[in-house]
C-alpha cells in the first residue's frame, strides 16, 4: 500500500533568515578567532627574538634569575647569578631590581582569627549537654580535611533551644524538661502554642525522643559528627539541597536540639521557598528569545506581510496583515524584505538532500512543504515513527520548525499535517485517513479562495459535511475542482506529483585487465575516453567547465589531474589536446588499473550551431588560447578585472572569469516612473573625465615630508620609499567622499586625489585625507594610491 509523508515547515523563510544570520556570525566569530591566533603565533615568535630570560611557567619576567630550587637548572648562588649575569650581553643583562624579585605566595592582608576557648567564649551555647570541647577537637582531628565542619557549621545545630523568637525567661524552673517533650520542628515558620498544646509527644529515633518524656538522650558525637560531615554546607539562602533529600547517611540519635539543618529554628520561609520547589505552583510562560519578526512584500499599492515568526504571531500578525498596522501594533517591530525565489531554490535543495539520503521520491507540495513517498522506504529507517522523528530532530538542529504527517494519499497527509493536531508527527494508519480528514477544516482540501467563500456562506465548515452532500449537484455548482480534491484525498482518484531529481555527475571510467604504463597505452585510452565523455555531456545537456582525470595505479596511490575550461565545452578534441599536453605529470609507476574521467563542473550548454565556424569574417575564438593559459598557469592566476558601482577607487573593481560577460545590475522600473524620460545612456563606472592609474596599488601607500599649500594646492615635494620627489607638474584635485552608508566613520571622510609628475617624468596618484579645512574630514595625511597615467 502506498504511504505518503507530507512535511510542512510553518516557518520557512523566517528560519532561513535566522539560519543565514547564524552562519554569517559563526563566520565572523572564526575569522576574530583566526585573528587572535596569528596575533598570538606573531606574539610568542617577538617574544622569543626579544630576549633569551625565561618567561613562561607563571614566574613574571626576571623571577628565575632569583628562584633556588636545587637541580632546577639556574642559578642557585649568589656566585652563580653574578657568573651568569657577567657571561650575558650588556643588552641582555637585567636589572638590579630584576634580580631581587622573588615569586612566593604573599601573606593574607587580613588578619588570622583567633581560636576560642570554653573560657574566652563557649564553642556551643546552652543545651548541648555531653559535648565537651576535648572532645570534639579530637573528633574533629580525626576526620578527613575536606570533610571537617566549620565552626559555623557546628553552631547551626544547637541553635533550637534558643528560640529566636520568643526567648526564654532565665528564672523559669523546668523549661528544659517542657523542651524536651515538645515535638520536632517540622517547618519552618511552625507555632510554638500549637506544640504546646499536644498532649502526646512524638517519639521517635529521628528526633532523639526514644525513652520517657522528658528524658533526653546523651548525643553520640562520632556519629553526629560524620553526620555532619556528610551534609554540603549551605552558605547563602536558597543554596542547598531539598530538605527531604539531606543526610543520605545511616540514621542516628541525635538529642534535641542536634537535629538537622533543615529542620532548625534559623531556617527562614523564604529560603525554604527558594529551595523547594512547590508541585502545584503553575509554570511561568517560556520567554520569547527573538523580538517580532516579519517579512514583506508588495501586492499592488499596498505592502503586506508574508511570514512571521512566532512573537509576531502571539501579538496577532500574520500573514495579509498590512505593514502599516503592524507597525502601528508594534513599534519596534523587525521589518525584512520578502525573498520568494531564495526560499523556493533552498527548498529545492532540502528536497535534493532528502531525495538523496532519505527517501528516492521527494517532491515540493508548495511553498512550505515537501511530499516524501515512504512505500519501501520506511522499513529502512526502523519504521515510519522512527523515520519522522530522525527527520524531525535533523531540521530542528539546523534551527528548522516543522510538523510531519503519514497517510495512504497525499491530500490526506497535508491536510493532517497543516490542519491536524497540534502534535508534530501525526501517523494514520492504513485505511484510516477518511475517518481523519472527516474533522477537519474544508481548507484542508487546498481550495481556492472563491469556493471556500461560497462554502463558508452554505454553513459547511468540516470535510465530513461536504462528503455526505449529493455528488451531482456539488459538481453542478461548484465544478469538478472540489469533487476531485475529495477524491484525491479519500484515494478515490490518483495524484501524481513531480519529483525532484537529484543531479549526478557525468563520469566515464575504463578498467583494464592487465596494468598499463607507456605514454602510448595512456594516450590511447584517453583518446577513447574523451569521445565517452562528448557523448554522455550531449545526453546530459550540459557543457564542462572542471574535469578531473584520475588514473588509479596497482600500489593504490592515484595520479590526478584537473582541467578547467574558459566556458562550457563538449569538444572532445579541445579536452584530449589539454590532457595530452600534461601526460607527463602521470607518474605509471609498477602500473595504472584504470582511468576515470570526472565533470567536476558542468554548465548548461545548448545545442551547437556550425554557421560561426562556416563564416569567414567570425570573431577569433580565445576560449582555446585561455583554457591553455589556465591549465598551464592555474585558474586564480589568469583573470579579468570587471567595473563595480563605487567612487572608492579600490572597490570600483572586481575579478573575473577571462570569458565571463559582463554583468550590469538593470532595475525594473514601474510604468509610471519619471526616469523613463531619460534617454541618455549611463555612465560607465570608468569615465574618461575620471582618468585612473595603469597600476593601482593594493593597499594606499603613506608618503612623508609632504610640501604642501593648504587647503587645495598640489604637493611640491614628497619622500616615497626613502627616495625624494620634487614635483614640476600636477593636476587636480579630484575630491572623493566616503561611503557613509557602508562604515559610520566614512560619512566625514574627504579624499583629494592629485596627478603629479616629478622632475625625472615618473608619474604618481596622491591622495590627503580631509579637505583641509575641516577636522573631521581627515588628518591631512598623505598617501601614493597608483603609479602612470
Amino acid at each position: 500500500m502506498k504511504r505518503v509523508a507530507s512535511l510542512y515547515l510553518p516557518s520557512w523563510s523566517i528560519d532561513r533568515l535566522r539560519r543565514i544570520e547564524r552562519r554569517a556570525a559563526r563566520s565572523a566569530e572564526a575569522d576574530g578567532r583566526a585573528a587572535f591566533d596569528a596575533l598570538g603565533v606573531d606574539a610568542a615568535a617577538e617574544r622569543a627574538q626579544q630576549c633569551s630570560v625565561p618567561r613562561g611557567g607563571g614566574w613574571r619576567p626576571g623571577a628565575r634569575w632569583a628562584r633556588t630550587d636545587p637541580g632546577s637548572g639556574l642559578a642557585d648562588t649568589r656566585d652563580q647569578v653574578e657568573s651568569a649575569v657577567a657571561s650575558l650581553p650588556v643588552h641582555r643583562r637585567p636589572a638590579q631590581r630584576e634580580l631581587g624579585r622573588t615569586s612566593e605566595a604573599a601573606a593574607t592582608p587580613f588578619r588570622e582569627l583567633s581560636r576560642r576557648t570554653e573560657a574566652a567564649e563557649p564553642l556551643f551555647r546552652p543545651g548541648t549537654r555531653g559535648w565537651h570541647n576535648e572532645d570534639l577537637q579530637a573528633t574533629v582531628d580525626a576526620l578527613p580535611a575536606h570533610r571537617r565542619p566549620s565552626l559555623q557549621e557546628l553552631s547551626r545545630k544547637t541553635e533550637l533551644v534558643e528560640n529566636p523568637f520568643r526567648p526564654m525567661p532565665p528564672d523559669e524552673p523546668g523549661a528544659l524538661r517542657r523542651m524536651g517533650r515538645m515535638p520536632p520542628v517540622l517547618g519552618p515558620g511552625e507555632d510554638v502554642v500549637v506544640r504546646r498544646a499536644m498532649k502526646a509527644p512524638r517519639r521517635s529515633a529521628r528526633d532523639g525522643h526514644g525513652g520517657e518524656a522528658g528524658h533526653v538522650a546523651p548525643p553520640n558525637l562520632a556519629q553526629s559528627l560524620k553526620q555532619l560531615a556528610a551534609m554540603p554546607a549551605v552558605q547563602f539562602p536558597g543554596e542547598g539541597p531539598h530538605p527531604d533529600n539531606h543526610g543520605k547517611s545511616a540514621p542516628t540519635a541525635p538529642g534535641y536540639g542536634h537535629g538537622r539543618f533543615f529542620q532548625t529554628g534559623r531556617t527562614l520561609a523564604t529560603m525554604v521557598a527558594r529551595v523547594c520547589d512547590d508541585e502545584e505552583a503553575s509554570p511561568l510562560p517560556a520567554p520569547v528569545d527573538e523580538p517580532p519578526l516579519v517579512t514583506v512584500q508588495r501586492s499592488g499599492a499596498r505592502v503586506e506581510i508574508a511570514a512571521a515568526n512566532e512573537a509576531a504571531r502571539a501579538l496577532g500578525i500574520g500573514p495579509g496583515t498590512a505593514l502599516t498596522m503592524a507597525r502601528a501594533q508594534v513599534p519596534g517591530l523587525d521589518v525584512r524584505e520578502a525573498e520568494p525565489e531564495r526560499d523556493a531554490a533552498d527548498l529545492a535543495a532540502l528536497a535534493t538532500l532528502l531525495a538523496r539520503r532519505w527517501a528516492p521520491t521527494v517532491a515540493v507540495s508548495d511553498a512550505d512543504g515537501l511530499f516524501v513517498e515512504l512505500t519501501g522506504v520506511a522499513h529502512l529507517h526502523g519504521g515510519e515513527a522512527r523515520f519522522c522523528r530522525r527527520l524531525l530532530r535533523l531540521l530542528s538542529r539546523y534551527g528548522i520548525a516543522a510538523r510531519i504527517a503519514v497517510a495512504d494519499t497525499p491530500g490526506a497527509a497535508w491536510a493532517l499535517a497543516r490542519f491536524g493536531a497540534r502534535d508534530t508527527v501525526q501517523i494514520v494508519p492504513p485505511a484510516g485517513h477518511g475517518k481523519a480528514l472527516a474533522q477537519l477544516p474544508v481548507a484542508a482540501l487546498r481550495l481556492d479562495a472563491a469556493p471556500l467563500e461560497l462554502l463558508a456562506r452554505l454553513g459547511i465548515e468540516a470535510i465530513g459535511q461536504l462528503t455526505a452532500l449529493p455528488r451531482a449537484p456539488l459538481v453542478r455548482r461548484f465544478g469538478r475542482a472540489i469533487a476531485d480534491r475529495i477524491d484525491q484525498a479519500l484515494g478515490q482518484l490518483p495524484e501524481p506529483f513531480e519529483p525532484i531529481v537529484p543531479p549526478t555527475r557525468v563520469v566515464v571510467e575504463q578498467r583494464f585487465v592487465e596494468p598499463i604504463a607507456t605514454p602510448e597505452a595512456i594516450a590511447h585510452w584517453l583518446r577513447e575516453l574523451m569521445q565517452r565523455l562528448a557523448v554522455a555531456l550531449a545526453k546530459a545537456g550540459q557543457g564542462a567547465r572542471a574535469v578531473e582525470m584520475i588514473a588509479a595505479r596497482v600500489d593504490g596511490v592515484p595520479q590526478i589531474l584537473r582541467l578547467g575550461f574558459a566556458r562550457p565545452t563538449r569538444d572532445a578534441a579541445h579536452m584530449l589536446q589539454l590532457t595530452l599536453r600534461r601526460i607527463e605529470e602521470i607518474e605509471p609507476g609498477y602500473g595504472i588499473d584504470g582511468i576515470a574521467l570526472i565533470v567536476r563542473r558542468a554548465d548548461p550548454l545548448g545545442a551547437e550551431t556550425l554557421a560561426p565556424a562556416l563564416a569567414d569574417d567570425a570573431a577569433p575564438d580565445l576560449a582555446p588560447l585561455i583554457d591553455a593559459l589556465i591549465n598551464r598557469i592555474g585558474v586564480g592566476r589568469l583573470w579579468r578585472i570587471a567595473p563595480v558601482e563605487s567612487d572608492v577607487p579600490e572597490r570600483s573593481w572586481t575579478r573575473t572569469a577571462p570569458l565571463d560577460p559582463p554583468q550590469r545590475e538593470t532595475h525594473k522600473l514601474r510604468a509610471d516612473d519619471v526616469r523613463h524620460l531619460d534617454a541618455r545612456t549611463p555612465d560607465h563606472p570608468w569615465h574618461p573625465r575620471w582618468p585612473r592609474p595603469v597600476l593601482l596599488l593594493r593597499r594606499p601607500e603613506r608618503i612623508d615630508h609632504v610640501l604642501a599649500e593648504l587647503p587645495d594646492q598640489p604637493p611640491k615635494r614628497f619622500t616615497w620609499r626613502g627616495t625624494t620627489h620634487r614635483i614640476v607638474g600636477a593636476e587636480g584635485p579630484e575630491r572623493v567622499a566616503g561611503e557613509w552608508w557602508r562604515r559610520a566613520p566614512e560619512r566625514m571622510a574627504v579624499r583629494d586625489y592629485y596627478r603629479v609628475e616629478d622632475e625625472a617624468g615618473q608619474r604618481f596618484w596622491l591622495f590627503r585625507r580631509g579637505d583641509g579645512l575641516r577636522s573631521e574630514t581627515g588628518d591631512l595625511s598623505w598617501f601614493l594610491h597608483g603609479l602612470g597615467n
